[in-house]
């Protein structure tokens, strides 16, 4: 990836004006084709009454039939039951079109290409060896794969191959990059799987602009090495996506300023919001701290930062403040009180709390006393009824917006947040994302354009140094010291 990024920056500036144009295979890359052939082994067992492959994974799999041999050789598999399965396989296995819901994309693949299609001046192509008579099936698939990231592929750029022919598949493929050529676009990067395929399509580029990519996702095939070509396992945004590079429509907020040390490291970056976690201590002051003192005791060596310290740090440096109250409705009037003497604008306000915690009146009083500032609240309990009663959960978003809730934070990583945030914008309400871990899981959670995005801001590669909010005296550590921290 850090290849394709540095090629990518260099075509960028050669060619200003151009639709550059990076090109994918399907199988074997955006279709991660061993989970056809896990699913294929674990069919045998059933249909055999046999127990081969119990607890089989993914990982485990390979789609080259060489390779797979030597799998089952370490299974310890008999000679006779290895040819039973290698013979079953090909003539049992149905192709992916035949059996709706069995693929499954490479990880980090889809990622990719939608931060490719994100981008104004760089277009996805899809270049397969898959037959023109799978077209139809081929764009459901994909689409259906792709929907809550939100990646879509088009028609007009897929080049299929015409005869279906496996012989034709080299012909085919350097046939496709001269095609989204009359057609307008510049190939400027090809990502596929296959040596011999990569080395033809090397040698009949005539423009020298292409940077090949052999992606080696399951066989270990030997690496292509030579001018334009790399190859790599991985497909992370950490090497494609620089900080100059996010959206500036994403309000973006730092998880838990907690302490003295996390306090510097906010003001010292560019970060506009910073989250406080509010509550009163055991002697009834506003402190910032994530766990309760039930939760984890307070120990004589923990030293609390106040409400009140934080506010004029805040103030002084025009930060956005977005206050998390986590003590209830008691605390509600005591934090208003407080803001009132600091002089903070409607829209430097944001506050965050569970609808167990402050309930229905305490949201109202917070819109009350500052009708132009976020209010927002948790909703990841919404995903089951979103997906299954969507008439309810969206009688119960009605209801919360009624209390003056204006934006609706989901935690990110879970196999409902896709779904759940698409639902959420298509019914017309602003999302924040929260409980993103680290470097990668941030540049993943923005793909979905949330109109905020919560994170630690551990990322040392963009000089960024966030303890995180001490949850259960946690804290993200690093080898060296920050700038801010010294």
């Amino acid at each position: 990836m850090l290849a394709l990024a540095q090629h990518l920056a260099h075509v960028r500036s050669t060619y200003p004006t151009d639709r550059l144009l990076v090109v994918f295979e399907i199988d074997g890359l955006i279709v991660d084709q061993r989970h056809m052939v896990r699913r294929r082994l674990l069919d045998y067992d059933r249909v055999h009454g046999t127990d081969h492959f119990g607890g089989i994974e993914v990982a485990d799999v390979d789609t080259d039939p060489e390779h797979l041999e030597r799998f089952l050789i370490r299974r310890g598999l008999a000679a006779t039951v290895r040819r039973d399965v290698l013979d079953w396989y090909p003539e049992q296995s149905p192709s992916p079109e035949q059996v709706p819901g069995t693929e499954r994309p490479y990880p980090g693949v889809l990622e990719v290409i939608r931060w490719f299609q994100l981008q104004s001046s760089i277009f996805v192509g899809l270049n397969t060896s898959r037959p023109e008579r799978m077209r139809t099936d081929t764009l459901r698939s994909l689409n259906a794969l792709g929907r809550d990231l939100r990646v879509e592929f088009d028609s007009g750029l897929l080049h299929m191959n015409e005869s279906g022919d496996d012989a034709d598949v080299i012909t085919s493929k350097i046939k496709g990059l001269h095609a989204f050529t009359r057609a307008g676009y510049r190939p400027v990067a090809v990502v596929d799987h296959d040596p011999a395929v990569i080395r033809a399509m090397v040698d009949a580029d005539e423009t020298g602009d292409i940077l090949f990519l052999q992606t080696r996702t399951t066989s270990p095939s030997p690496r292509l090495t030579g001018p334009r070509t790399a190859a790599g396992r991985h497909f992370e945004l950490r090497s494609l996506v620089a900080e100059h590079d996010l959206p500036d429509h994403v309000q973006l907020v730092w998880h838990g300023v907690n302490d003295e040390v996390n306090l510097c490291e906010f003001l010292s970056s560019t970060v506009r919001w910073g989250e406080l976690d509010v509550r009163h201590d055991p002697r009834q002051r506003l402190v910032l701290r994530h766990d309760s003192f039930e939760r984890t005791p307070w120990t004589k060596d923990e030293a609390l930062l106040t409400l009140a310290a934080a506010l004029e740090a805040f103030a002084g440096h025009a930060r956005g403040l977005k206050l998390d109250l986590k003590d209830g409705t008691r605390v509600v009037d005591e934090v208003l009180a407080l803001l009132e003497g600091h002089g903070f604008d409607n829209d430097c306000l944001w506050f965050n709390a569970s609808i167990e915690s402050i309930g229905a009146e305490g949201f109202r009083r917070l819109r009350s006393a500052y009708p132009g500032a976020i209010v927002q609240c948790p909703v990841d309990f919404l995903a089951p009824l979103a997906l299954a009663a969507p008439r309810r959960a969206r009688t119960m978003l009605q209801m919360l917006a009624g209390w003056g809730i204006s934006r609706f934070s989901v935690a990110w990583g879970r196999e409902s947040t896709p779904s759940l945030v698409r639902q959420l914008e298509e019914w017309g309400y602003e999302v924040n994302l929260y409980a993103v871990g680290n470097h990668e899981s941030f540049l993943q959670a923005m793909l979905l354009m949330p109109r905020s995005l919560t994170a630690d801001f551990n990322f040392p590669e963009w000089n960024y140094y966030g303890r995180g909010s001490g949850e259960g005296r946690r804290y993200h550590r690093y080898p060296k010291r920050s700038t801010a921290a010294a």
